[in-house]
């Protein structure tokens, strides 16, 4: 699949799980649940214990079946690490310009966080396929929409604060796709083993995404 075959699909699906999962195993049976719904992009962060060891695991279960991405990612290193180990895109809560020039130059996707309009111009300019605004949670759907009227040609990825609720005001506001976290794949849930919710959770988000497209 071709870098922009794989944007394509970062925007059809319009959601991208963040999941901090314990194992392998666990992650696996998450990914499972949360595609039956419609959402097959995944973001490990590196805050998972053995987190390229998962990335791994997953990218040789699922393929092309699921676009594995990597997470929480402050340096270079850690990024290329990530990619070699499968991860077919790089997040970041803040804008390293090391980080967005190895991604080029292994024709990743890369997605580094920014807030203001400033710092969301200068990720853009620093070669970003795609900007995580982060944290969105204090702001809401308005603020993309604030944004977006000076800055119309740059991608915005919302993340933080995103659920069923305000997903399509999100879409609405102008949003590329969103980052979703604990309102989407919630530690409690996976402990009891209820992986029926998370399928319904992530069926939810892409209806509300898909409908606020349409409109």
């Amino acid at each position: 699949m071709t870098k922009l075959e794989q944007m394509q699909r970062v925007e059809s699906c319009g959601v991208v799980a963040i999941i901090r999962a314990n194992s392998s195993a666990e992650l696996i049976e998450v990914a499972a649940a949360i595609k039956a719904g419609g959402v097959d992009l995944i973001e490990v962060t590196m805050t998972t214990p053995n987190a390229l060891s998962v990335i791994s695991d997953v990218a040789d279960q699922y393929g092309d079946e699921v676009l594995v991405g990597v997470g929480s990612v402050l340096d270079a290193e850690t990024a290329r690490a990530a990619m070699l180990a499968g991860a077919e895109f790089v997040v970041s809560p803040v804008t390293k310009a090391d980080v967005i020039d190895i991604c080029n130059r292994y024709s990743k996707i890369v997605m580094p966080g920014a807030f203001t309009p400033t710092e969301i111009l200068a990720a853009w300019e620093a070669g970003a396929d795609y900007v995580k605004v982060f944290p969105s949670s204090g702001v809401g759907p308005s603020y993309i929409k604030d944004v977006k009227a000076p800055l119309p040609h740059i991608p915005l990825i919302p993340t933080g604060g995103v659920s069923v609720d305000n997903a399509g005001e999100f879409i609405e506001a102008g949003s590329a796709a969103l980052g979703v976290g604990s309102a989407l794949v919630n530690n409690q849930v996976i402990a009891d083993g209820r992986f029926d919710l998370l399928t319904e959770k992530a069926k939810l988000l892409v209806e509300a995404v898909r409908a606020a497209k349409a409109d």
